[in-house]
């Protein structure tokens, strides 16, 4: 199974609109989402502090902002 990471902090809009977008495709089975609050690690914060959220599949970048369906669809192919 594939683990996707969604980087976000607390208070973004933008973060829980991405997150809402993924809800139709975790019930697929073919991923599983954690989500990272870039402001708990400091690693995280250099990272992607003005970029989230972020959606990563390991070090693969998948999108920033909002949810790119179609980097999403190639990756569960």
């Amino acid at each position: 199974m594939i683990e996707l990471t969604l980087y976000t902090r607390e208070g973004c809009h933008l973060c829980d609109e991405l997150r809402r977008r993924l809800e139709p495709w975790l019930g697929s089975g073919r991923f599983r989402l954690v989500t990272r609050d870039v402001d708990s690690d400091p690693d995280w914060f250099q990272r992607f502090d003005t970029r989230v959220p972020v959606l990563m599949a390991g070090e693969r970048h998948l999108c920033d902002y909002v949810l790119d369906e179609d980097a999403l669809r190639a990756l569960l192919r």
